[in-house]
């Protein structure tokens, strides 16, 4: 029963923490600039981790021959995607953004068939052509052709987005027997330094324009999301099977649609959330384990 209630409240952990963090973005940067965000953010998770892992003994290198991963890591699971994202989060809506990147197994799990050659179902094949159609039905369908910053908002999360599907599947193959402190806490805090100096460089952040409300974003999205919601996904991982923690990804949308429409009055059109459940079913596909198939591609 303990272990239970343990998995309800990790699993409910993760959803808001998800789920909240579109939000949060959105208000960082109404008056804090997105590299100075990023930046900010990923010194903050990146120190609360790099105190965790020495006070529980965690290596933050990479094994010898390895280390190249890491600097792979650095840019293109840290740098580059957070930079997009908080950049498509500023042309696009919370609701939008956090549809977007609920495809996320969806990819891993075509990117894992692509390039790692994993085996797959009949039925997972099924799931991501309702899945990917399902997407691009909603993105074609919110697409503004007067607004040229919103297509590029779109682009940029689906580029954020295919970079993290992209290093997920190397890393879940290659290195899933490494820490999620080795994994995170040396990129995310070069990630941190590069973007800061990028920000001071081009950005020239004034402190006297922040408001408390960005403040209080930022610091969220570092500690609350940054590392609270990272560590219980994975300690969730290691309680239920990939399939159930992957739910996740499917519920924290319908969080952040809601708190658009709290903050900000946004509301998802009837078509936009029936699409999004032909979405949600493909995604369940997609995740189905194979073993429940007998046959395979």
């Amino acid at each position: 029963m303990i272990n239970k209630v343990m998995i309800c409240i990790l699993f409910l952990i993760v959803s808001i923490t998800w789920g909240t963090t579109w939000i949060a973005m959105k208000i960082a940067l109404m008056t804090i600039p997105p590299l100075f965000v990023t930046s900010v953010r990923f010194l903050i998770t990146a120190l609360i981790l790099m105190l965790i892992g020495l006070l529980t003994g965690k290596p933050l290198l990479f094994p010898p021959g390895k280390k190249k991963f890491q600097l792979i890591m650095c840019i293109f699971y840290f740098l580059l995607p957070f930079t997009l994202m908080l950049y498509g989060g500023a042309h696009v809506s919370s609701s939008l953004a956090s549809i977007i990147f609920s495809t996320m197994p969806v990819l891993i799990f075509l990117f894992s068939y692509l390039i790692m050659k994993e085996k797959i179902c009949i039925i997972k094949v099924v799931g991501l052509i309702i899945s990917l159609s399902s997407l691009l039905m909603i993105l074609l369908s919110q697409i503004n052709v007067s607004s040229i910053n919103q297509l590029k908002g779109i682009i940029a999360l689906l580029l954020a987005l295919i970079s993290h599907a992209l290093i997920y599947s190397k890393s879940k193959k290659e290195f899933s027997s490494l820490s999620i402190f080795t994994l995170n806490t040396l990129p995310s805090f070069f990630s941190g330094i590069i973007l800061l100096l990028f920000s001071i460089i081009f950005e020239k952040p004034n402190l006297i324009h922040f408001s408390k409300e960005s403040m209080f974003a930022i610091l969220y999205l570092g500690n609350i999301s940054g590392v609270f919601g990272i560590l219980a996904y994975f300690y969730l991982q290691t309680k239920i099977s990939i399939f159930k923690a992957s739910i996740i990804f499917l519920i924290f949308p319908f969080i952040s649609i809601f708190l658009e429409y709290i903050f900000f009055g946004s509301v998802v059109s009837m078509n936009i959330l029936f699409m999004f459940i032909i979405l949600v079913l493909g995604i369940l596909l997609t995740l189905l384990p194979c073993k429940c198939q007998k046959k395979k591609i």
